[in-house]
């Protein structure tokens, strides 16, 4: 199934693509002329995709991905600059937030497929989503420092996703970083040939598509709390998550079929 959402753009084509299959989701960025920058009108179109999967229980997974030459491009400034003064700043600022935080607490885990350029908050989304998987042209960088605008809400995400001093190096210097630098600080799990970026992803999403639905939503909210914890609250908080979970009825089945060496069958 496919579908396009939200209001048409000045050539008549939809913000942002729909298609779904085997229980993934796939969501495509589609301002490939501008580089799919978030305009509101993207970030509504996303908000509003985010806010019906989260009640979709026969989606398991979300990719996320760019048409065009590229990811996404950060925010929209043509159409910043259009509209100055604070207000129209802090709805720009405060939409895109909520759309972060949607994707972090999204049940179903979602999927970065990258290929051309994730800068600013295309970087962002990068960052916030729960893996990435990128084609080896693929460049990284938070460069507002270079036009006086400091990516401070990009910085929320990508501190949390790199080391400390490899995410202070990106804001403050402001150049890219290539594919290989950005698996091995740990902003993409994985980089292959840009000719097999989409079967790797689609593979990588089909293999969490198959593993208990309930569990890997009460999985994906844990780790996000855990990480903000104490060492002593975190132990605490994860026992009462895996206590909760092993009395659930998948705990129970997929136990079951291991020691009966069997596959699991899983409730839908």
């Amino acid at each position: 199934m496919s579908a396009a959402l939200s209001m048409p753009s000045v050539a008549d084509a939809p913000f942002l693509l729909r298609e779904d299959a085997d229980g993934v989701a796939i969501l495509t960025l589609n301002r490939p002329g501008a580089r799919n920058a978030l305009s509101m009108a993207l970030m509504g179109a996303l908000q509003d995709a985010l806010d019906a999967i989260r009640d979709e229980p026969e989606v398991r997974v979300v990719v996320l991905q760019g048409a065009g030459p590229a990811f996404c491009a950060g925010h929209d400034l043509k159409e910043m600059r259009a509209t100055p003064g604070r207000e129209a700043a802090e709805t720009v600022f405060r939409t895109c937030a909520r759309l972060m935080l949607s994707l972090a607490r999204l049940p179903q885990p979602v999927i970065a497929q990258v290929h051309g350029i994730a800068t600013a908050a295309g970087c962002q989304l990068v960052a916030t989503c729960d893996l990435a998987v990128c084609a080896a042209d693929a460049r990284f960088a938070t460069p507002g420092v270079q036009i006086g605008l400091f990516c401070s809400t990009p910085m929320v995400a990508l501190s949390r996703a790199v080391p400390r001093k490899a995410a202070m190096e990106m804001l403050l210097v402001g150049e890219p970083i290539d594919a290989a630098e950005a698996l091995r600080i740990g902003l993409v799990n994985r980089v292959v040939p840009r000719d097999e970026l989409s079967g790797a992803v689609r593979s990588l999403a089909g293999r969490i598509a198959e593993k208990p639905r309930r569990v890997v939503a009460i999985g994906k909210e844990a780790f996000g709390r855990q990480l903000e914890l104490s060492l002593d609250e975190a132990y605490a908080y994860a026992a009462e998550v895996m206590t909760r979970n092993m009395l659930m009825a998948d705990a129970r089945e997929g136990i079951d079929a291991f020691l009966g060496k069997r596959e699991p069958r899983w409730e839908p």
